[in-house]
């Protein structure tokens, strides 16, 4: 149903950055994405409707321009109350990956083979305070998960402390096959940290759309989470200072 090309997520088992256009320059969005698609596969796309999250962003109008300038994977994120309507405008439009919130729906697995039907990639997210507990029936019949480390609804918010614990958890719950994406206050610093919990996708916005070369902040980043994988080990450190205004 999407474009003549619909994209897979990268096989499991690289760490992987996905900026978040929510925190571009959208008066000359293309422009600021192309500064970083060279360095990475994914594309993260942050659909609020106002209601489900208290703000509002893009449509499938966005994502369809956008397609026509790069051939990321479109890792298409819907903080929105009715998920099963709006999907299939966001698949034709030239998302790749839907991503819902399991909250926002009556019944999650009907959702998924919807979407397993329509072709894409499928994840679901959880927020903050939704026990990750309540993931264990659909977890493995999906590609992904996303855990919010934030409270959705704004980019540029301090990274939550109690995240690195259930990133762990989801990851405990995870197939090798399965990736898991974390969203929010993703940093040089605490990229580290999360990927030692197990994440291997990781969402940035203001850490690289806000920084005056966000190509450099690319790097940097992964160049961290990287070290991270590398050495795994545990590290002492109070969390609550962390935050994407570092």
């Amino acid at each position: 149903m999407g474009g003549a090309q619909v994209r897979k997520l990268p096989p499991a088992g690289t760490i992987e950055m996905a900026p978040s256009i929510l925190s571009a320059d959208f008066s000359r969005l293309a422009d600021h994405i192309a500064e970083v698609a060279d360095q990475v596969r994914i594309l993260h796309l942050d659909v609020m409707d106002g209601h489900f999250v208290p703000n509002i962003t893009i449509g499938p109008v966005v994502i369809k321009w956008l397609r026509r300038h790069f051939d990321l994977f479109f890792d298409t994120h819907l903080m929105i109350s009715d998920p099963g309507k709006y999907a299939p405008e966001f698949i034709q439009a030239g998302s790749d990956g839907i991503t819902f919130h399991p909250e926002a729906v009556s019944e999650a697995p009907a959702m998924i083979r919807r979407l397993r039907e329509l072709g894409v990639s499928v994840g679901v997210s959880i927020k903050p305070k939704t026990p990750v507990e309540s993931l264990a029936a659909i977890i493995g019949d999906v590609d992904m998960v996303l855990l919010m480390t934030v409270e959705p609804g704004f980019g540029g918010q301090s990274f939550l402390p109690e995240s690195p614990a259930r990133c762990a958890k989801i990851k405990n719950l995870l197939r090798s096959d399965q990736r898991l994406e974390v969203d929010g206050g993703i940093n040089t610093e605490t990229a580290p940290i999360i990927v030692q919990a197990g994440a291997d996708t990781l969402v940035a916005g203001h850490s690289i759309f806000g920084r005056a070369d966000p190509a450099a902040a690319v790097k940097a980043i992964h160049e961290a989470a990287l070290g991270a994988e590398k050495n795994i080990r545990i590290i002492d450190t109070d969390f609550h200072r962390f935050s994407n205004d570092l």
